[in-house]
This record gives C-alpha cells, structure tokens and sequence, in this order.
C-alpha cells in the first residue's frame, strides 16, 4: 500500500483528495490517484456490498472542523509501477505492508488493514 507525508497536515496519509462537482467516487479516485502519482489505477470489481463501484474497500466520516463532516471513500487499485511522479501535496512517499512506527491516524491504520485483506488483483 501507498502512503503519502501529507506536507500540510504532518502525517502519513493515502493518496486522495475532494470529489469535484459531477464527479463519483470512482472518478475522483482515479483522478486523484493519476494527479498525485502520475499512476493509473485499475480498480477490481468485487471487493464490496454488490452493486459498490469497483475498488471500493470502507467508508468513514469524521469531523472536519470548519469543513463540516468529512467523508472518506477508501478504494484499492492496482498501479503499473512504484515509480511516482513528485507532487506538491507530499513531501515523501513508502509502499508498506503495514502502518508500524508511522505517525498516521487511527481510521488511516484501519484502511490499510482493509486493503492488505482485499484479495491480489481483483
């Protein structure tokens, strides 16, 4: 799994960002996933409730301060390669197998748990 030091926030975080007017889910975390790495993902159907678009591993919503309810849809996709292209959201990149001895929140440390059970490609 990819993690990202989020530079503004200080912590160890998944590639993603906000859903824009129009957009699903899917569509923004692919789009998110190419502006952030230069990768493309495939995102295998299958790993959800039926009908869940394809990718799709949890959900959670926490408190966002002044933004309200913050809403996270958490998705796996299979990428080409590990070769990133930089991206000024994040100051440094790891691929791991687990969240040990990275500062990075709680509902991060689940996700990840989410996805190293989600079943090799697709």
């Amino acid at each position: 799994m990819l993690l990202v030091r989020h530079r503004r926030l200080g912590t160890w975080l998944p590639v993603g960002g906000e859903i824009e007017p129009g957009e699903t889910p899917l569509q923004a975390a692919a789009r998110e996933l190419r502006e952030e790495t230069g990768l493309p993902g495939r995102f295998p159907a299958g790993l959800g409730v039926e009908g869940t678009p394809p990718g799709l591993i949890g959900y959670e919503e926490h408190p966002a301060g002044s933004k309200g309810l913050h809403l996270n849809f958490a998705f796996v996709a299979d990428v080409p390669s590990r070769e990133l292209a930089p991206c000024d959201e994040w100051s440094e990149a790891r691929w791991l197998a687990d969240a040990s001895g990275l500062d990075c929140p709680e509902n991060v440390r689940q996700l990840l748990r989410l996805a190293l059970a989600a079943p090799a490609g697709g």
